[in-house]
C-alpha cells in the first residue's frame, strides 16, 4: 500500500460496506477511535470528531451494524430529519476522508462505536477498506481513567509497532498484557498485516470522568501534530480546556476531602516530573509555540 490510489464506486458483495467514488488519495494516515470501553470521557473520540468538523471530512463509507452490534446495548436512536421526516440512526462506524491544507498527504478518520461481537470480522472489514483507500499508517486512540491531576498536563502514553517509528517519534513498543478493547485488537490486526501503527492514550482524571475532557482530547491532538508535522486547527478546546478546568476547581473547592485528594496527586505527578524538566523538554515545548505562532500569523 503506497503512493496515490485511484478509488472507483464499489460496493461488497457482502453489503457490509459501500465506499463512495472519491478522488486519489495520497500516501494517507488513517485515525482511528471507538466509543465505549476505549474511549474514557469521550477523549480519543472528541478528537476524531474534531478532526472531522476543523478539516471538513466527508464520509465515504459505512460498515452495516447488523453483524457487529447488540441493538439493546448500542440502541439505534430515532429523530426527525432536515425534511422533517421521522428517521433512525442505527449506531455503526464511519469512515471519511479529507486533505489538510497544511499537510502534503490525505487523512482517512475512522470513527465509530466499539462492536458487541465477531470483532475479528469487524476489524478484517476496517482493514480491508483501508487497504482499498490506500493507508499507509494506521493510528489508533483511546483514553483510560488514571490517578492524574486535572489540574496538570494530561498525560498520552505513546506506542508503535515498528522501530522507526519508536525512534523517530520517541514512542514505546507495545508491552501492555491484559483485557483490551477493539483499539488493541486493530493494532495486533495491522501487525499481521504488515501495516505500521501507532496508538495514543491519554490519562482522565478518574474523579472527573463524565464526558466532555476536552483537556485530554487538545492532548491528543497535540500528539497528533508532532506525528503529522503539521499544526492542527484548535477551534474552540483551548478555550473549553480551560472553562472544563476552572469548573473542576470550583467543585473540588466544595469538598475538603477532594481538594486534599488533588493535592495528593499534583504532589505526586510534579515528583514524578521533575526529570523531564529538562533542557531537550524546554526546548520541544518551545519550538511547538513558535511553530504555532508561525502558522497562526
Amino acid at each position: 500500500m503506497n503512493g496515490t490510489v485511484g478509488l472507483a464506486c464499489m460496493t461488497r458483495v457482502e453489503g457490509v460496506i459501500e465506499i463512495e467514488e472519491t478522488r486519489d488519495l495520497v500516501d494517507p494516515v488513517v485515525i482511528a477511535a471507538f466509543e465505549g470501553w476505549n474511549d474514557a470521557a469521550d477523549a480519543a473520540s472528541g478528537t476524531v470528531d474534531h478532526l472531522m468538523d476543523v478539516w471538513g471530512a466527508r464520509v465515504v463509507a459505512e460498515i452495516d451494524p447488523e453483524d457487529f452490534y447488540d441493538y439493546q446495548v448500542n440502541r439505534p436512536v430515532t429523530g426527525v430529519d432536515e425534511n422533517g421526516f421521522r428517521s433512525i440512526t442505527w449506531p455503526t462506524t464511519q469512515i471519511a476522508v479529507c486533505s489538510p491544507p497544511d499537510l502534503d498527504r490525505d487523512i482517512i478518520l475512522v470513527r465509530g462505536i466499539e462492536p458487541n461481537m465477531r470483532w475479528k470480522q469487524f476489524v478484517s472489514e476496517i482493514l480491508e477498506c483501508v487497504d482499498d483507500l490506500g493507508g499507509q499508517l494506521v493510528v489508533t486512540l483511546g483514553a483510560l481513567l488514571a490517578d492524574a491531576p486535572h489540574t496538570r498536563p494530561i498525560p498520552v502514553s505513546g506506542t508503535a509497532t515498528e522501530p522507526d517509528l519508536v525512534d523517530r517519534l520517541k514512542l514505546d513498543s507495545p508491552s501492555y498484557e491484559g483485557p483490551t478493547g477493539i483499539v488493541g485488537v486493530l493494532q495486533e490486526a495491522c501487525v499481521q498485516n504488515d501495516i505500521p501503527a501507532v496508538s495514543y492514550w491519554a490519562a482522565v482524571p478518574h474523579y472527573v470522568a463524565a464526558p466532555p475532557c476536552p483537556k485530554a482530547t487538545l492532548a491528543i491532538v497535540n500528539k497528533l501534530e508532532d506525528l503529522l508535522q503539521c499544526s492542527i486547527p484548535l477551534g474552540d478546546l483551548p478555550e473549553d480546556s480551560r472553562a472544563w478546568e476552572r469548573g473542576v476547581n470550583d467543585l473540588a473547592e466544595e469538598d475538603e476531602d477532594v481538594s486534599d485528594y488533588v493535592r495528593s496527586l499534583e504532589e505526586a505527578r510534579d515528583t514524578a516530573d521533575l526529570p523531564e524538566a529538562s533542557g531537550d523538554a524546554i526546548a520541544r515545548e518551545f519550538e511547538r509555540y513558535l511553530k504555532r505562532r508561525t502558522d497562526d500569523s
